[in-house]
């Protein structure tokens, strides 16, 4: 299903027209209110730039934490359009609401070239509800859309989804575009051997994609707390890490579907174990099946990092979700810091295609400073995990059929 993109769209098509652009920029900030991570915006720069470029009156849509419908001083984007601003070194408008006069008499003056931003649309809760009256009133800004929000297409949203019913064309941006090329095509249509390392801290919530991963994946690496679930599941003493006491069958049905599919299901043979869950812990390195009551483990071990780094020389595409330990400790980093750096050691020398699936995975990838190495990064950690598990994105169906 492939969708209409920006693209395909020329300066004919383009000039002079009102386009609203749905763009992901949820960015973090710290307690100054300043932005620590400008990773969001920049991503949608591209698609802004050719709207620009292409003499079209640009329209930017965005949310902004969980304001839950109503206006909160605190998520306003006046710290975005600022960041925007200086980063594409132009005057960015920010209209006081997403909908009303001010709005609206900002939209219809927009000359060729420019930028409004409209104020977080989260602050009406008719947003969340995709609401149809709501949605028709963000779509009157505009003649056409645009969907460049890749971390907010899972969501069924009166601005990823309700104002397409109102504009026409509605298109994918080129982030949008780029993210769908990556997974969709990683699961589709993969250059194999084909690995998933799978990782966090809970079976539940990977269930739907570590199932839809058995039916395409040669291989399957296992790390982070969700392991301890496995080893509890197989009667082994896991002292006091982390399990989920109602996932054991579970782990066990994954465990049993992976060999009657010949995947090959990898777990950690060793792993490194803390005294208390800290950054100072006193740490031991132990075999799995040698845990005692009172430790908990934090990361993989030593002899797991080179099983893993083994099984994944031979791999063609890599696909990689969460962490295989506590990395935001430095002592129980080591084996995340590991994946990192060997993805990223395949991705430069040889052609291979590793992507880094949103989440926690980034996290880890920018702080070791590879995220320059990998083939793509993903901006979207729930919708990249829906998509992986083949599930339709209503922001994206929702776009015209190319």
């Amino acid at each position: 299903m492939t969708k209409l993109s920006l693209s395909s769209l020329k300066k004919s098509e383009l000039e002079g027209k009102k386009v609203l652009v749905r763009v992901d920029f949820n960015v973090p900030l710290n307690e100054s209110g300043q932005i620590t991570d400008d990773t969001r915006i920049k991503a949608a720069l591209p698609t802004i730039e050719y709207l620009i470029n292409n003499s079209a009156k640009v329209i930017l849509a965005a949310h902004f934490g969980r304001p839950k419908g109503t206006v909160n001083e605190k998520m306003r984007l006046t710290p975005v359009a600022k960041r925007l601003s200086s980063l594409i070194n132009k005057k960015v408008t920010l209209a006081n609401s997403c909908i009303g006069d001010e709005a609206d008499l900002l939209s219809q003056n927009l000359k060729n070239g420019e930028i409004l931003l409209l104020e977080n649309v989260r602050f009406y809760a008719e947003e969340e509800k995709n609401d149809i009256n709501f949605a028709e009133k963000l779509a009157s800004h505009a003649d056409m859309y645009v969907n460049d929000a890749f971390g907010a297409a899972h969501r069924a949203h009166a601005s990823t989804q309700g104002v397409t019913k109102f504009l026409n064309p509605s298109v994918a941006g080129f982030l949008l575009e780029k993210e769908l090329q990556y997974l969709q095509g990683a699961i589709d249509n993969p250059q194999r051997p084909l690995a998933a390392i799978v990782g966090g801290s809970k079976v539940s919530s990977k269930i739907g994609v570590l199932d839809s991963l058995l039916d395409k994946c040669d291989k399957i690496i296992i790390g982070g707390g969700m392991i301890f679930t496995f080893y509890k599941a197989r009667g082994l003493n896991v002292g006091k890490s982390l399990v989920e006491e109602d996932k054991l069958q579970l782990a066990k049905d994954l465990e049993e579907k992976a060999k009657s599919k010949g995947v090959e299901l990898l777990l950690p043979s060793d792993v490194v174990l803390a005294d208390e869950f800290s950054p100072n812990a006193e740490s031991k390195i132990s075999n799995i099946d040698e845990i005692n009551g009172e430790w908990m483990g934090l990361d993989i071990g030593p002899d797991s990092i080179k099983c893993f780094q083994n099984a994944l020389s031979n791999c063609k595409t890599v696909i990689w979700n969460g962490p295989m330990g506590v990395f935001e400790f430095e002592k129980f980093a080591t084996g995340t810091n590991a994946i990192a750096k060997t993805l990223a050691e395949l991705s430069s020398s040889s052609d291979v295609c590793t992507i880094i699936g949103g989440g926690d995975s980034v996290a880890a990838v920018e702080k070791a400073g590879l995220a320059e190495k990998m083939s793509h990064i993903s901006t979207g950690g729930g919708a990249s995990l829906e998509l992986l598990e083949g599930k339709i994105l209503p922001g994206v169906s929702a776009l015209d059929e190319a």
